[in-house]
């Protein structure tokens, strides 16, 4: 196929669908007014950039609402940062280096998956989770988590199950486990060579993973329970935990 994608034919219903949603149940009462509109969009765009148009079109449309014209929301928002720009503080690493090893990270846990995935195995794995959320993850492990051999006895991480991978990943390229462990991901109990558990699970892997976060729900309120009993063992004067901190990621 020459790595080029067929069209089916639910795409091409997609895309009727599609316009479908920007066409009006009466017919236009100014064919002229509406060019001359359309022409102008035109024109702002190329003399003044898609941005303001873009702008001009947000305004546009949040005076239809006003009006109560009826016109449909658009469904997804602009993310909007807590703090300006200038007001972050300077990246405390080497963003080139991170980078970097970030996309290695994300290489070796989507071939770790792939690699579950091949005949005579097939138990496959998540191959996405990790990849959309390796920088929360290494942001996390270079600036702000705080291991057990910390003196306060470090932060307890909850890792997203599904996300299993990424660490599997970053123990790799920290000589932490081997080659022959990535192979037999998902087959803890018939790999020769050792397996790793599908998820975080300190029974499996005792001397690998703390808590275990297999679904959704267990991994948050855990957390939350986590939080809550450190508080108790400060109150109650049991152990200092006021540099102990809860993630859930």
């Amino acid at each position: 196929m020459n790595g080029f994608k067929l069209k089916s034919r639910n795409e091409d219903k997609l895309s009727v669908n599609n316009q479908d949603a920007f066409a009006s149940s009466t017919p236009d009462q100014d064919p002229e007014e509406t060019r001359e509109w359309l022409e102008s969009l035109d024109a702002l765009a190329r003399v003044h950039g898609k941005a303001r148009a873009r702008e001009i079109m947000l305004n546009l449309l949040r005076r239809s609402h006003e009006l109560q014209l009826n016109v449909p929301s658009i469904p997804t928002t602009d993310y909007i940062n807590t703090i300006a720009t200038a007001d972050e503080p300077a990246f405390p690493g080497d963003e080139t280096i991170e980078r970097t090893y970030r996309a290695w990270m994300r290489w070796n846990a989507a071939i770790l998956v792939h690699r579950a995935q091949r005949p005579g195995i097939a138990v496959g794995g998540h191959i996405s989770t990790f990849a959309s959320s390796a920088s929360l993850y290494e942001v996390g492990f270079n600036h702000f988590f705080k291991g057990q051999d910390h003196p306060s006895g470090g932060d307890q991480i909850f890792i997203q199950g599904h996300a299993s991978p990424g660490p599997y990943a970053r123990a790799f390229l920290e000589g932490r486990l081997s080659e022959a462990q990535l192979n037999g991901f998902r087959q803890e109990k018939s790999h020769a060579g050792g397996g790793l558990s599908s998820y975080p699970h300190p029974r499996l892997m005792p001397e690998f993973w703390q808590f275990p976060t297999v679904s959704m729900g267990i991994g948050p309120i855990n957390a939350i329970y986590q939080a809550q009993t450190n508080r108790y063992l400060a109150g109650r004067g049991f152990k200092d935990t006021q540099d102990q901190h809860v993630g859930l990621s």
